[in-house]
């Protein structure tokens, strides 16, 4: 549940906040209010003030409360495919969002994390936390390698991403949405250290899974049926841990996040010229293919606007396969099954495309 923000007291005269005319009338009619309540005429000094104030279109000025922002950390396993890239740069550019770390997960973790520095500090950002993720056996193409390796060695080793997330998650119990878009390898240790810890999150949104469409099926034709998707399978063990966390999970399947940014919508994001759009290009060139798909950046949108992926809650669980099934008993997932690209991409591209 989002947080009403206390509306904070001042002792600044609250008539200097109105533009300067109307401050002017404030003034004269707190002068007349007052020398006809002197003169034993409160009931026509309320009359006439109340009529000055309509016919005068002044207005009293009400302070709004403000929304808090929802405190996230991403799990990213950024610089294989490039569809990390995209999904970070809607974080960036979404302004409900709270960012408190970064962490880089799967793989070479260390290079990520020097991809993930350089990319914050060349696309402008504010200044995030970065963490290093535990390393593992990969079983991709460290596509970005080049553009990682640019980034020189930090002046003090990046912090460990299962203890630093751990701790703020102590910090900040029931608060924090864990943004999961990589294999599930962090995951899995951070429930290993510490699940009472774990559990503490306020949700879980992953990218990971199947449930009736496998890759390459866009909906267009007769479902192809499920298949093992990739950041479930990689790392099954720590998936496991994490369907019976008990935390709440939402997952974005390949049901739902096959967003393919054709070149037409490339081209308009890759002219735009802002120091993240033009990051996001320099990635899209090292990672050498045609049409992204965007199976992340749906993962963040709905975190921001889950209207853009309605999820349906259903019990999960995990085969020796990686395979997402059907399972017994009460729902442990909600998941999305279904999303319009047009709606999608209509919300991506205008909040990166925005001045």
């Amino acid at each position: 549940m989002q947080k009403e923000v206390p509306l904070q007291t001042t002792n600044a005269d609250p008539r200097m906040s109105l533009p300067k005319p109307r401050r002017i009338r404030v003034v004269y009619l707190c002068i007349a209010f007052h020398a006809l309540t002197q003169a034993g005429f409160c009931k026509r000094a309320i009359s006439a003030v109340a009529l000055c104030l309509l016919f005068a279109g002044s207005h009293i000025a009400v302070a709004q409360p403000q929304t808090a922002k929802q405190k996230v950390i991403i799990d990213t396993d950024a610089g294989d495919d490039i569809d990390d890239a995209f999904a970070l740069a809607l974080a960036l550019r979404s302004p409900e969002l709270q960012i408190l770390q970064i962490n880089s997960a799967y793989g070479d973790t260390h290079l990520r994390a020097k991809l993930l520095d350089r990319f914050l500090h060349d696309a402008g950002g504010p200044h995030i936390p970065l963490a290093q993720g535990i390393p593992t056996s990969s079983k991709g193409s460290f596509t970005q390698r080049r553009y990682a390796e640019q980034q020189a060695e930090p002046s003090r080793p990046y912090p460990d991403a299962v203890a630093t997330t751990l701790d703020r998650i102590r910090k900040s119990p029931g608060e924090i949405t864990l943004i999961a878009i990589g294999p599930l390898s962090n995951i899995g240790a951070m429930i290993d250290r510490d699940p009472a810890a774990f559990r503490k999150l306020k949700r879980v949104v992953m990218m990971g899974g199947s449930i009736r469409r496998s890759y390459n099926d866009l909906g267009y034709e007769p479902d192809h049926g499920p298949e093992a998707e990739w950041n479930i399978k990689c790392d099954i063990a720590s998936a496991r841990k994490l369907f019976a966390s008990g935390v709440p999970i939402f997952m974005m399947p390949l049901d739902a996040t096959q967003l393919k940014l054709d070149e037409v919508k490339r081209q308009i994001l890759f002219r735009h010229g802002s120091r993240l759009t033009d990051q996001l290009a320099i990635l899209y060139q090292q990672w050498g293919a045609q049409t992204p798909t965007l199976f992340d950046a749906m993962t963040v949108a709905y975190a921001v606007e889950p209207s853009l992926c309605p999820a349906t809650p259903m019990p999960l669980r995990i085969d020796d396969r990686g395979m997402t099934l059907h399972g017994a008993g009460k729902p442990n997932v909600q998941v999305c099954l279904n999303s319009s690209s047009d709606d999608f991409f209509h919300f991506y591209l205008r909040r990166l495309l925005a001045r």
